[in-house]
């Protein structure tokens, strides 16, 4: 099982084919999202659940930057 929707799963939640329709259509119903790298929404099913997500405490640096 993935934790991300599927493309159809997208399409079946948004009523929407293209993903710039899609990108508004979540904003719209205040779903929170990231795009990825081709362009696409992604949805955690996790966001859907209304669970928390946990994040990092601090922001990951590259050592040669030191902390």
């Amino acid at each position: 099982m993935s934790i991300f929707l599927s493309q159809n799963d997208l399409e079946i939640l948004t009523g929407k084919k293209r993903k710039s329709c899609q990108i508004d259509a979540l904003r719209d119903m205040g779903i929170p999202f990231h795009i990825n790298a081709a362009g696409r929404p992604v949805v955690t099913i996790a966001a859907l659940e209304g669970k928390e997500v946990d994040k990092p405490d601090t922001e990951w640096r590259p050592a040669v930057l030191g902390r």
